[in-house]
């Protein structure tokens, strides 16, 4: 029987996908929106928002994560550990970082009249945030950190 922690560990890290594909999607939807000087239009609007909530929702399942996995114990001295260092420092924040540049992107430009404009916002934050994302992933090629495809 999965415990509580292994749900909430596949939850987060299958959810990771469909962030990426959002958030790049979004990205791709309104650089060509502000180079191509489109109308901002509901779609594309709703495309950053799912991009949002997308993200909000794998912040949650992160945050109980923080609390409950192992990954993030802190015994004395869990700063000489790698692993532990990632995921209690490194990762939690460059995430909230990203939640925030995410926010404050979608925030921003749905008070900007000028649609070249909004598509320009939301391009910028929601890359930002992108890199610093992939940045704070546990790739598999990062094995020190506990990173799999799983």
């Amino acid at each position: 029987m999965a415990t509580f922690s292994n749900i909430l560990i596949h939850a987060h890290s299958g959810l990771r996908w469909i962030v990426l594909i959002l958030l790049v999607f979004a990205i791709v939807k309104m650089i060509s929106g502000w180079t191509g000087l489109k109308e901002f239009k509901a779609a594309d609007k709703k495309i950053a928002l799912f991009a949002m909530i997308s993200y909000h929702m794998q912040f949650l399942i992160g945050l109980v994560l923080f609390f409950v996995s192992s990954k993030t114990a802190r015994p004395e001295g869990f700063m000489g550990v790698k692993m532990l260092r990632f995921f209690n420092v490194e990762h939690s924040l460059m995430m909230v970082i990203a939640m925030v540049l995410i926010t404050i992107g979608y925030s921003k430009a749905k008070k900007i009249e000028e649609d070249k404009k909004k598509f320009k916002t939301i391009a910028i934050f929601y890359t930002i945030a992108l890199l610093i994302i992939l940045a704070a992933i546990p790739w598999p090629f990062r094995a020190e950190l506990g990173g799999s495809w799983s």
